[in-house]
């Protein structure tokens, strides 16, 4: 599986050669990493790297695959660009809205919390809805603030990738 990481300026070419139990060898920029990584709670991981130990946190932020990464000593704000990234990025050129945003699932999924109504108002970050999927739970917030116009999804329902979700008007 191969993507691309974006760290500030730079974009790495991030490839997982194989991943057996704990063991995972990747490959970043051509460079191979031998790694025991364990989670240790949901987004919490703990690295080891030639007998180097590392905690990392990982945060949702606003967007699909963006992440501060919290270590012991820094922050860093991360995205993970694959091929679902870049096809959704492709699509939203040009149809950019200021006015309203729709939160759509990247991946087949089921709600498991619906945390606003048509009608709500919401803060900017604000979470709205919860999805699982393949083992994880992905929150998607409030991009800004502004009044929920609709709500297409309801708890404990089956969503497939690209479907709509919730639909915010910004005010």
């Amino acid at each position: 599986m191969s993507y691309e990481v974006k760290l500030k300026d730079r974009i790495a070419k991030v490839e997982v050669l194989s991943h057996q139990g704990d063991k995972l060898l990747v490959s970043v920029d051509g460079k191979e990493y031998a790694l025991d990584f364990v989670r240790i709670s949901k987004g919490s991981y703990s690295i080891l790297h030639q007998n180097k130990s590392y905690n990392v946190e990982l945060i949702p932020v606003n967007g699909i695959r963006k992440y501060d990464v919290n270590t012991l000593k820094h922050t860093f704000e991360v995205e993970i660009i694959d091929a679902e990234a870049k096809y959704l990025a492709n699509r939203r050129k040009g149809q950019e809205d200021d006015h309203e945003a729709v939160i759509s699932s990247p991946i087949p999924g089921k709600v498991v919390n619906l945390f606003v109504k048509e009608g709500d108002t919401v803060k900017a970050g604000q979470t709205v809805i919860v999805i699982a999927a393949m083992k994880m739970e992905s929150e998607f917030k409030a991009p800004k603030a502004g009044v929920v116009r609709s709500v297409k999804a309801v708890e404990g329902q089956n969503v497939e990738a690209r479907q709509e979700l919730v639909v915010i008007e910004f005010k």
